[in-house]
């Protein structure tokens, strides 16, 4: 791990642990207690706690100190053990941090608000809670903790009173962050200060992360992270609770699944966010999940050092005489090529590879749209990370039976660099030619959630790598005697959460060498104009939209709120839901699939489609396509 927490911070995302409170209640301890003089009464459960986070992955381990400041721990006529609480409980997670781990946690020590209003309108002054955080930041400090963080404050001057104690005998990184309840689309805030007047206000604090925590769950954390963001360039953190709590059988519970929270800390860095983590309800496995969810949007900086080593190993390989071969031009490489590339408009659809060991439909599939006028297959490697018949096996089968070509998905999610050039050395060598190179979901999405995750590079990484072998150089950058002849493609999202990120990551592919795309479904032909529009600088490089029939009402809705970037506009949804039964909403599905592909079928960036099939069924494709047909008749 890196040296200091500081320079992590300028590095990667940070993941910090989760709940302390709800998991001291799941081992029984009555909430009338209270849970920081555990640190002295009941050690073992506190230090059980921090060694699961640990062994989930956390980087940062928080102490159990939230109410250890005197005012708080008056209430329970502790406040004469301020010392004897905080020391106690900096031992316990410096304890938990260091058993037989690899890399060792970070500790922060935990400082939450004095539980009370300050003066004028409350009875504690603003020096009083001075004077409790500098008391409980100078123990704290002396114990040794890496970094401070000041969390679930909802006014801004009692927090600038824990900033300012902090500072006064610790000069370690400070993470600050607010509750902002109930803040999101056309909702009222609770109480406290906006993110906007928060954000605007603490950009000259001597603080290095500021940012969000506890809320009313994922949603109405990443509704303020976006308005923080919107107004400052300071380093935020985004730490939900796991939702609203619910009182099961006398029991409060938190109800969101580990994928729902892991899911949302994914979309936070998207936005944003250098450190997630999790508040109230948090479990060691909502965090396990976490670490791995956000792999997949970190994998981006892994790629840029490998990249930098490869590149330099190539030009050292140059100017010692190893020449590169020229590649070959992108139309020669496959008969897909050739037609994209010639302007003819080409039809993708999506070919489902088996979980099994028998693929005689999928095959016949491909049979049925190659008869249709389909120009190829599109194979899909472990989509949301579901173990099914490798894409290239598939591609073989298709193709010993059929003239019909196979684009290859390559994940970078399962192998290594290694395994990745011996895998594309094998697919060029059996005339598999067309490859797109994806980045790849979280195991925990599918049938393995407990496979290692491997992310050595990302999907820009992969198409450098693969044009490196277009070259005849290998992943090192030293020659291969020869050179691959890959169609390289990547994907892209039109209606991505952070639409600059995706526009900033669709030029990079395309200096990468991406050599066609292929965009996830499409709801909402304005969004697809709108990335149009902010990519037209970018060099134009063959585009297919992709177009996906909603199923029902349901499945609309559960792509609009849970799925990034899968934006279903309100009329569409609406439509869905007063079609009737089952099969009424599949019809209104393929209509408005039509419709959309009709809006956008003209457009000089589209050149083809990508048509996912509604509920596996090719022959519904045939209806899609349909348009197209039209369009080259005319």
């Amino acid at each position: 791990m890196t040296n200091t927490f500081r320079e992590a911070l300028s590095e990667r995302v940070i993941v910090f642990d989760g709940a302390m409170g709800t998991e001291i209640y799941k081992h029984g301890v009555f909430i009338n207690r209270c849970y920081d003089e555990l640190n002295l009464s009941q050690p073992d459960i506190v230090a059980t706690i921090h060694g699961e986070y640990r062994k989930a992955g956390a980087d940062v381990l928080t102490t159990n100190t939230f109410g250890a400041n005197r005012l708080r721990l008056g209430a329970y006529g502790l406040e004469d053990r301020v010392r004897d609480i905080n020391a106690a409980a900096v031992k316990l997670a410096k304890g938990a941090a260091k058993a037989n781990s690899r890399a060792t946690p970070w500790v922060a020590g935990s400082i939450g608000p004095t539980g009370t209003l300050l003066a004028p309108v409350g009875k504690v002054t603003p020096g009083d809670a001075y004077t409790a955080f500098r008391e409980q930041a100078e123990v704290l400090t002396e114990c040794g903790v890496d970094l401070f963080v000041l969390e679930t404050f909802t006014h801004l001057a009692e927090l600038w009173q824990a900033v300012r104690a902090v500072r006064s005998v610790s000069d370690r990184a400070i993470v600050a962050s607010m509750s902002f309840p109930f803040v999101g689309p056309g909702q009222n805030q609770l109480e406290g200060d906006s993110p906007e007047v928060a954000a605007r206000t603490v950009r000259n604090w001597p603080i290095d992360v500021f940012g969000t925590n506890c809320s009313n769950g994922p949603r109405g954390v990443q509704h303020a992270l976006e308005r923080l963001a919107a107004c400052t360039d300071m380093k935020l953190i985004a730490m939900p609770n796991a939702g609203l709590p619910q009182v099961v059988e006398g029991r409060t519970i938190y109800l969101a699944a580990p994928e729902y929270m892991a899911e949302h800390a994914r979309r936070f860095v998207q936005i944003g966010a250098s450190i997630v983590g999790g508040c109230c309800g948090t479990t060691p496995r909502m965090i396990k999940e976490i670490t791995t969810f956000v792999r997949t949007v970190t994998a981006d900086a892994r790629t840029r050092v490998v990249m930098q080593s490869a590149e330099q190993q190539a030009d050292a390989m140059i100017q010692a005489g190893a020449a590169q071969l020229t590649p070959t031009p992108p139309a020669e490489k496959s008969d897909f090529g050739r037609k994209l590339y010639s302007g003819h408009f080409c039809v993708s659809v999506e070919l489902d590879p088996p979980r099994g060991v028998e693929a005689q439909k999928a095959v016949d599939g491909a049979k049925m749209l190659l008869a249709a006028g389909v120009d190829v297959v599109n194979i899909a490697d472990g989509p949301r990370a579901v173990a099914r018949m490798g894409p290239s096996a598939l591609a073989q089968l298709v193709r010993r039976e059929c003239e019909m070509e196979a684009v290859v998905h390559y994940c970078c999610r399962d192998r290594n660099l290694l395994g990745m050039q011996m895998d594309l050395l094998g697919a060029n060598a059996l005339g598999l030619r067309n490859i797109l190179a994806i980045t790849g979901d979280p195991p925990k999405m599918g049938t393995y959630p407990n496979a290692t995750a491997v992310f050595d590079i990302d999907a820009i990484g992969l198409i450098t790598f693969i044009q490196m072998l277009n070259r005849g150089l290998d992943f090192s950058g030293s020659p291969i005697g020869g050179k691959t002849e890959l169609l390289v493609g990547a994907g892209c999202n039109p209606g991505h959460v952070d639409l600059n990120l995706e526009v900033e990551r669709f030029g990079r592919k395309i200096a990468a060498g991406a050599e066609y795309f292929f965009s996830q479904p499409v709801f909402d032909p304005d969004l697809l104009l709108r990335f149009f529009e902010l990519t037209d600088a970018f060099p134009k490089v063959p585009f297919l939209v992709g177009i996906m029939p909603l199923v029902s009402a349901k499945n609309a809705e559960f792509l609009h709120n849970e799925v990034p970037g899968m934006q279903v506009p309100e009329a569409i949804r609406k439509r869905l839901a007063d079609a009737g039964g089952r099969d009424e909403q599949r019809e209104v599905g393929i209509q408005v699939a039509r419709e959309a592909l009709a809006q956008v079928v003209d457009h000089p960036r589209v050149n083809g489609v990508y048509v996912y099939p509604p509920f596996g069924s090719y022959k519904a494709v045939l209806r899609i396509i349909d348009v197209i047909e039209e369009r080259r008749k005319r």
